[in-house]
């Protein structure tokens, strides 16, 4: 009987997720050598300031602040430290020092991931980062090797646990965003500074990454448009579920052919309303989920804790394991299935719906109006109500007008939205939302 190989594990980064990740090699060694051939032996915790408080124990001697060296010792590198740099710098060091890398760093991946895999490529290791998207959800293994076979047409995405908290707690409390922020921070679902969350930030790099591995081509952050919640009101919460929808921040990919466009991609992330019925809208709290459409699967759907030390460091063994197992066994690294250049598309050309908040003048001929200048653009109405208010100081009458259209391109729906502002009979534009599922 051969010998248990042993391999060295250098772990870059020690807090939330990187101490359990940790603890697990530590606590679990028999089972993790017994699934992948060898034994995982933590070499060294590359850290700032080796004796920071941490929430799990882990023996002092396992610290070391010299993360180059650790690294170049090492058959298999987590990283965990996010940022760009070093942990870019360590990453390649890895690479072409010949061990494997596992990362849930979206932030690097989104900006340079190109360059990483190219690197893994050509050194023949493998690069791993589930926990890149989604926490505990195993989404990305699924896109690359279980969907290989098949065609993704579109991935809508709940990916960011903080600002799902705070929509949902908007919708089910009625309050104001600043307080819903307030609360996710005294949970802990939030940062002090939240603003990679809440501006969106943090699901544009998830989208990145998704719309590489779904469609076979490399997409950058930049490829990404963005907007963030900090926008989105109480009124627009209440309004939406009158309506019968739901308020989420997707991460959005999408493959399309436009006349006026071309063919490509168009990844975005922006807060959007869902039918009540669909799916994605009942994902409450700091969860997370992902649906996909696929040619010959057709519709599928991806749920679980998003964040967290203990479900995302589940996501980090899972792709150290694999790789391990490739070590033990032989064979090239998997990076990615990139087969071509698939163009990114700007969100003009993206075909969605939208929702749209007026208050208007009450009088004679103002439906009428307005119905033109959708009409002239190219737009359908399929939903609209009307409500009149009466101003108790002045005993002025106005109406609000909430309208659901059918999908049409973004373009021609912010043109319409552009003519109709200018109308004399429009007080104010109270909402612009854009709407999936319908």
């Amino acid at each position: 009987m051969s010998e248990v190989r042993t391999l060295k594990v250098a772990l870059l980064g020690c807090g939330n997720v990187g101490a359990q990740v940790a603890r697990i090699l530590i606590d679990d060694a028999e089972a993790l050598a017994a699934r992948s051939g060898a034994r995982l032996e933590l070499s060294g915790i590359a850290v700032r300031t080796i004796d920071s408080p941490r929430d799990v124990e882990l023996p002092r001697e396992l610290f070391t602040t010299d993360a180059d060296t650790l690294v170049k010792d090492a058959d298999l590198v987590i990283e965990l430290m996010g940022g760009i740099e070093p942990a870019r710098s360590l990453i390649l060091t890895a690479i072409q020092n010949g061990a494997c890398v596992v990362t849930g760093n979206k932030a690097l991946l989104a900006q340079d991931g190109p360059t990483l895999y190219e690197e893994a490529d050509k050194a023949g290791v493998q690069l791993s980062y589930e926990a890149a998207v989604a926490g505990a959800i195993p989404i990305l293994r699924p896109i690359r090797d279980s969907l290989s076979g098949d065609r993704i047409t579109r991935v809508l995405g709940i990916v960011n646990g903080t600002t799902n908290f705070i929509l949902d707690q908007m919708d089910s409390t009625g309050a104001q965003f600043a307080d819903a922020l307030a609360e996710a921070q005294r949970l802990g679902y939030a940062e002090a500074d939240p603003t990679a969350d809440v501006e969106g930030h943090d699901a544009a790099a998830k989208a990145a990454i998704l719309a590489s591995l779904s469609f076979h081509t490399r997409f950058s952050l930049d490829d990404v448009y963005c907007e963030g919640i900090t926008k989105v009101s109480a009124e627009d919460i209440a309004s939406a579920k009158e309506a019968g929808f739901v308020i989420k921040l997707l991460a959005i990919a999408e493959k399309i052919d436009s006349s006026d466009h071309g063919s490509g991609i168009s990844v975005r992330v922006h807060p959007t309303l869902l039918p009540r019925e669909h799916p994605l809208a009942a994902v409450r709290g700091a969860f997370n989920a992902v649906f996909i459409e696929a040619e010959n699967a057709g519709e599928l759907m991806f749920y679980g804790q998003g964040a967290g030390g203990t479900p995302t460091a589940s996501a980090v063994l899972g792709d150290l394991v694999s790789a391990a197992r490739r070590l033990v066994l032989g064979g090239p690294g998997r990076t990615e299935t990139t087969t071509g250049h698939v163009p990114a598309l700007t969100i003009d050309a993206s075909d969605t719906s939208y929702y749209i908040g007026l208050d208007v003048a009450d009088q004679a001929g103002v439906l009428a109006r307005i119905a033109h200048i959708f009409a002239e653009n190219g737009v359908s109405i399929e939903i609209m109500r009307q409500t009149i208010h009466r101003d108790s100081a002045s005993n002025v009458e106005s109406a609000e007008l909430k309208i659901v259209t059918h999908r049409a391109s973004e373009a021609a729906l912010a043109a319409t939205v552009a003519a109709v502002k200018g109308l004399d009979v429009i007080n104010s534009v109270t909402s612009v939302l854009r709407v999936e599922g319908v």
